[in-house]
């Protein structure tokens, strides 16, 4: 059994291919993602499977040698048939896994074993438990295991969701998924997937700099102290520097509101920051925000990686790159978040 370092979950939204590009070689080395298709509910056939193409092809362009595993997990029907044709011609478009899982439907499910089968990289399996764990289901994976070629090997990515203060039977519950789900095969990667970052409102940046507990994180900690004879063998992986939800809503289309979030992962915490997207006050307001979070005691310094350097000369008014957008924003945070989680993970 072996596996990645680290597996972020990302949407293939342009701030999230930037992100994982600006990665030195050494942390792109340990990060397997798993990238998450938007949904395209509604477009016209050719439209859709055009619109799929090109996402598919952004992330391809992306991995080139490295692989990644491809998931729709907001679309519907359509956009389901339509990414299996589009996974059917990929050939040499790199090492991408097709994802699949037991709440899919059947036609999903098989055409993902077929280009697992065809392709040679292997199947991701996604179980959600965003709850208790249901023992049912064990019985859906394990007949999905049962249908899959012998040659193909299987990846589980257990998905947590949301994993925020309210929730503190999050790592129980991935213990009782994992004792029924690792014995089922001889897992190539069994990653752990849970969404820490809260949902951000203009009221919670209200007061300033904004400081919420790596819920996530904890979780990972408290299944590594479990004593569990396949702890050894897990992957950690989250939501980078957005909600699940926030990932959940990800559309094609533009717009937002006037503010926006710059974001910085310590050790035990996510630190937020308002920004604004327009406004005379603009570059001064920005400027201040890169500015408290570079004075953090847990600042990492300019040299940590591409999101610390970015955020030194924001703070400084250096370089050509002025005070971003939302775009910036959310590459920034999680270059630096994904820096660190992997360095973090190594040490």
């Amino acid at each position: 059994m072996s596996g990645p370092l680290y597996v972020p979950v990302l949407p293939v939204k342009p701030h999230a291919l930037a992100a994982y590009q600006h990665l030195t070689p050494a942390v792109q080395s340990a990060v397997v993602p798993l990238w998450n298709l938007p949904s395209r509910a509604g477009l016209p056939p050719d439209t859709l499977r055009t619109e799929i193409r090109c996402d598919v092809h952004a992330v391809s362009r992306r991995q080139r040698h490295h692989p990644a595993w491809l998931d729709a997990p907001f679309a519907d029907a359509a956009q389901l048939t339509a990414l299996g044709a589009v996974l059917a011609e990929l050939g040499e478009l790199g090492p991408l896994r097709p994802v699949t899982g037991p709440d899919r439907p059947g036609s999903h499910q098989e055409a993902s074993l077929a280009q697992a089968r065809a392709s040679g990289n292997g199947l991701g399996i996604r179980v959600a438990v965003p709850g208790e764990w249901d023992g049912a289901a064990a019985l859906a994976i394990r007949d999905l295991l049962a249908r899959a070629d012998p040659a193909v090997e299987a990846d589980l990515l257990l998905d947590l969701g949301a994993v925020l203060a309210d929730r503190a039977e999050a790592a129980k519950d991935a213990l009782r998924a994992l004792d029924a789900l690792m014995p089922l095969t001889p897992w190539r990667t069994a990653a752990v997937l849970s969404g820490g970052f809260p949902e951000v409102t203009a009221d919670l940046l209200e007061h300033g700099l904004h400081i919420e507990p790596r819920m996530d994180w904890h979780t990972w900690r408290e299944l590594s102290d479990s004593g569990r004879g396949y702890v050894r063998w897990l992957t950690h992986g989250d939501y980078g520097i957005q909600s699940a939800r926030a990932l959940a809503r990800e559309t094609s289309q533009g717009g937002g509101p006037p503010w926006g979030t710059l974001r910085y992962t310590t050790e035990e915490a996510f630190v937020l920051a308002k920004v604004l997207a327009r406004g005379e006050d603009r570059t001064t307001v920005n400027r201040a925000a890169a500015r408290q979070l570079t004075e953090l005691p847990d600042f990492r310094g300019a040299t940590a990686g591409a999101g610390e350097t970015w955020l030194r000369d924001c703070a400084q008014g250096r370089g050509p790159s002025g005070t971003g957008n939302a775009t910036v924003w959310l590459r920034v945070g999680n270059v630096q978040h994904m820096s660190y989680v992997v360095r973090s993970l190594r040490t």
